[in-house]
Parts: C-alpha cells; sequence; structure tokens
C-alpha cells in the first residue's frame, strides 16, 4: 500500500517537496497545502463533522464538512472530492472554490497545523456515509443560525468547533462570491 504524501510548498504555495501524511503533522508542522469544504444540502443547511478520536490533530473536534490534503499533481477539486467520498460517502457534489488564498496556523496538544488551505464550497442531497476512521459523527444546520451563533461571543453552541472551521466560516459569510452563489443555489 503506497504511503499519502502532503505536498510541502513556500509561503507563495510553491512546492518545495512533499512528506508522508503520517509525519507532517508534529510540533513545528512544515508548510503544506490543504483544503477545506462546506459542504450544504438544498435546504441550506451545512453539513458539520465531528472528527473521529484517532485524529492525530483535533480529535473529536467538531469542524466543517470535510478537511484534506491534495496529493502531489493532483487537482484541488479532485482531492476534494476523493475526500468527500472517503470520509463521507459523498461521491456527488457540486464544488465552488471561494477562499482560494485562506492559510493558517494553529496549535491543539502539541501538534501544530500550517496549512495553505483553500476553502470550497459545495452542494450535494446524497446522505452521508460515514467513515468512522475519520469522522465519529456528522449533523446538518442551517447556515444562518450557525452563522449567528458564531458571530455571538456569548452563544456558546459551537464552543467544541475547530478554530479554522470558525475562521473560514466568518471569511464566506463576508465573501461576496459565496454570498452570490449562496443566492443562486438557494433560489433554482
Amino acid at each position: 500500500m503506497e504511503v499519502e504524501q502532503v505536498v510541502l510548498v513556500d509561503s507563495f504555495d510553491r512546492p518545495i517537496g512533499s512528506m508522508p501524511k503520517h509525519k507532517v503533522h508534529r510540533a513545528q508542522t512544515p508548510l503544506h497545502r490543504g483544503f477545506s469544504l462546506f459542504l450544504f444540502n438544498h435546504q441550506g443547511e451545512l453539513l458539520l463533522q465531528q472528527r473521529s478520536a484517532s485524529k492525530t490533530t483535533w480529535p473529536l473536534i467538531w469542524s466543517n464538512s470535510c478537511c484534506g490534503h491534495p496529493l502531489p499533481d493532483e487537482h484541488y477539486a479532485d482531492a476534494v472530492r476523493r475526500r468527500a467520498t472517503y470520509e463521507l460517502g459523498i461521491a456527488e457534489c457540486s464544488l465552488f472554490e471561494i477562499l482560494p488564498d485562506y492559510s493558517y496556523q494553529a496549535i491543539k496538544d502539541g501538534v501544530m497545523e500550517n496549512e495553505i488551505c483553500p476553502v470550497w464550497v459545495g452542494w450535494s442531497n446524497e446522505a452521508p456515509q460515514l467513515n468512522d476512521s475519520e469522522v465519529n459523527a456528522v449533523r446538518w444546520v442551517a447556515w444562518s443560525d450557525f452563522i449567528a451563533a458564531i458571530m455571538n461571543i456569548k452563544d456558546n453552541t459551537f464552543d467544541d468547533l475547530s478554530i479554522w472551521c470558525l475562521e473560514e466560516a466568518t471569511l464566506l459569510h463576508g465573501s461576496e462570491k459565496f454570498r452570490a452563489l449562496w443566492k443562486e443555489k438557494m433560489t433554482s
């Protein structure tokens, strides 16, 4: 079985090498490519996932629908579809890259995330079929309720949410591109 490789990059997102996925996340994680997916159904609900207890980074923390890393020479859209299928069993979805330049660093329990992490959104009405090695649980939440809760610092509904999900959702909420796409998808 081939070891999954993560693409290491410089601050301009130029590939400078690769590293086995199981070795990349540590106390001083090198900058690498990742992605995040916010998956919606046609009722305007966001699919949130609780990460598996066996995950190296942020086990049992709630986050956006799916995250992952493109393989060397893999296009982002292909990587997003691959991981959505692998983690959630959702193979059919329309995908749109909304925040191509998002990047972040975060540390929890001595493990650092350090990614250039474009944010994608997608729509699908497929029912999730969870891969329990990746996902502990999922829940659908109305996007408007989700945004209202995370924007209200006194609301602790989503206190157990990953830092990247909070940041990405806030940026999506403020994105003209996302709002135009949302309007199109919710009225079609």
